[in-house]
């Protein structure tokens, strides 16, 4: 008969449907605890330093710093420099990241150079980024004979570049593969699926790892001081010497002077918050994309 119902689908439907025992509810609840506090324990270094830096800062920070100059006691032109430079490594980049990715992710996956390419990139995620400011000081400072904005944007694009390569081949990979039959069986074409379907279906992934690229490069300083050094006062241009917010953190960090030590600090939460901002823009641009 349509309507009996065997005993043991029975007995499976009343165990589903039955709560948990005791003992195993209590463990469940004993390992959210644990998981909870572990979580805690782990962001207590990172609040700690956020709390110190806010606290030391927060008392130097006046309007006038944002258009003065270092040696006015200012970081208005480490604030450009680096916008700048991080601008300069984003340009070279991220086109050329999303390109790899894509080329890694969507296209004849037998090819050994694709094996060879990620190997690579691999491996470049892991390069200090002393190393990386060493390399572009040999290919960019001593090809043009002096330290510029270039070769600062440059070495930071080495360090963006294969973060924007790994995350756009990962978000590339989370589109289901019916998406792409989809397309061919409406007679797309494999760059029109790739470009039209399944790239503008990872935007949201590729734009979480160039924030996350931006991010990293926008604190470095190893790279910074090997090919952009430093300037206290406005650069005269991309080919010399231009200021940035890591680099003068470095500099200033062991100097006597009161106000400089206390610039080092407000400096800090500006850094701050100039990654933070970035961050924010991208989620509302993101957030007004998919209510679209």
């Amino acid at each position: 008969m349509s309507g009996y119902i065997q005993p043991e689908s029975k007995k499976i439907a009343t165990e589903l449907c039955s709560p948990l025992p005791t003992r195993r509810l209590l463990f469940t609840y004993a390992m959210n605890a644990i998981a909870f506090v572990f979580t805690g324990l782990a962001l207590v270094p990172l609040l700690s330093l956020l709390w110190e830096i806010v606290v030391r800062g927060i008392s130097g920070l006046n309007p006038e710093m944002f258009v003065k100059t270092v040696i006015d006691n200012g970081f208005a032109n480490a604030i450009l420099g680096t916008i700048t430079m991080v601008l300069i490594g984003a340009l070279l980049s991220i086109p050329t990241g999303i390109m790899t990715g894509i080329f890694l992710a969507e296209f004849n996956q037998t090819n050994p150079t694709i094996g060879f390419v990620r190997f690579i990139t691999k491996i470049f995620t892991g390069v200090p980024s002393i190393v990386v400011g060493i390399f572009a000081y040999g290919v960019i400072v001593l090809v043009t004979k002096g330290f510029s904005a270039i070769a600062g944007g440059f070495a930071l694009a080495v360090i963006m570049l294969p973060v924007i390569v790994l995350t756009t081949e990962e978000s590339l990979k989370l589109i289901p593969t019916t998406q792409r039959l989809a397309s061919a069986a409406l007679g797309g074409t494999s760059l029109q699926t790739t470009f039209r379907i399944v790239f503008t279906a990872a935007i949201p992934g590729i734009t979480t790892g160039i924030l996350l690229a931006v991010a990293r490069a926008a604190g470095e300083t190893a790279p910074l001081i090997f090919t952009a050094l430093f300037s206290l006062d406005w650069s005269e241009g991309l080919l010399s010497p231009t200021a940035s917010l890591p680099v003068l953190i470095f500099n200033l960090y062991n100097d006597p002077d009161p106000q400089k030590n206390q610039l080092v600090w407000t400096t800090s939460i500006v850094l701050l918050s100039l990654v933070l901002c970035v961050s924010i823009a991208s989620r509302l641009v993101l957030s007004k994309r998919e209510t679209k």
